[in-house]
């Protein structure tokens, strides 16, 4: 039976999907990466083939994420694109009809505008964290609530208490000068979610037009409260993918399943062993030219495998 690998290494989470011809996931995974991309990713493919056929066959991969490029030169990867096009797939792959992506992550947020099935418009916010997963788990951590219990409660909330989301540090303090006004633990967590909603459409969303259908993806789509409060802001309905988390992963690997039944061919995947080798990252300053480029190189049992960095694209080798 064939199947294709689908990875996403990001900065909080790497992801890893399994996928058969017919679109029927046989496996899923979220980990966190922990800053140790090469070790989660090792670990997630040893976890996941273990839970697969043995007899199954990979017939191709493809990798996203910002950890893409290594990634892609660990395990061979036979497609490598963006977020935002392994996203968009993923969606259109759940949902043809699908209109607006709305994509939290842990430290990044994108929107995406497609428009019968083609992507016409997106954004990311990549410069300030105050509209992302990582930002929740921080005061979720502060008030001493687990994170999954956050949306939960941010649904028992009887008033609305308007905080400060443009940025974190204003967030926390207007969050503390709240708590000491005497307001209930649920409406603070309720006003958080509807800041972080608002934050979103104002930076990320602006000047987007936001139709229906709308998928909510990435890890924060877990949080219910998030999701209401961007219902009550768009006035329509908001949808969860069932693998909501995995999104990326899972359109890396429809990516992989076109480009192979397009090229025809074998894969360039390496196998589940590439889980037993040694792998080392190191860089170093290119100084033929001003711009003064950091290249990076990935090394496999000591052979560089990979590199790249350069803006000219002097050292940079996606197969060696």
């Amino acid at each position: 039976m064939k199947a294709y690998l689908g990875i996403d290494v990001g900065s909080v989470s790497t992801n890893i999907v399994i996928v058969t011809e017919d679109n029927n996931v046989l496996a899923s995974l979220y980990l966190r990466t922990r800053g140790r991309p090469i070790e989660a990713l090792q670990a997630g493919l040893k976890e996941v083939a273990a839970s697969i056929p043995a007899h199954l066959q990979i017939a191709g991969v493809g990798a996203t994420g910002s950890g893409r490029f290594l990634a892609g030169v660990m395990v061979g990867a036979d497609v490598v694109k963006n977020e935002i096009t392994a996203h968009a797939v993923a969606a259109s792959l759940v949902q043809p009809n699908v209109q607006t992506v709305l994509e939290i992550g842990g430290q990044d947020s994108k929107i995406i505008i497609l428009r019968n099935g083609v992507v016409t418009d997106f954004a990311m916010n990549t410069v300030c964290a105050a509209g992302t997963g990582s930002f929740l788990d921080q005061q979720a951590a502060r008030l001493g609530i687990p994170i999954q219990e956050f949306g939960q409660l941010a649904l028992k909330s009887a008033s609305s208490v308007r905080i400060a989301g443009r940025c974190t540090v204003f967030a926390e303090s207007d969050m503390i000068h709240k708590q000491q006004m005497g307001h209930r633990v649920e409406d603070i967590i309720n006003g958080l979610c509807e800041a972080l909603v608002r934050n979103y459409l104002n930076n990320v969303g602006k000047g987007k037009e936001i139709l229906p259908p709308i998928l909510f993806q990435g890890g924060v789509a877990a949080n219910q409260g998030i999701k209401a409060a961007f219902e009550r802001a768009l006035g329509h309905d908001v949808q969860i993918p069932k693998y909501y988390n995995v999104m990326g992963a899972l359109g890396a690997a429809q990516l992989a399943k076109e480009e192979l039944n397009r090229r025809g061919g074998k894969t360039k995947f390496k196998g589940f062993d590439v889980t037993n080798l040694s792998y080392l990252t190191r860089s170093f300053e290119c100084n033929s030219c001003s711009n003064l480029c950091e290249i990076v190189e990935v090394l496999e049992n000591d052979a560089v495998i990979g590199r790249w960095g350069s803006r000219c694209g002097k050292w940079d080798i996606a197969d060696l």
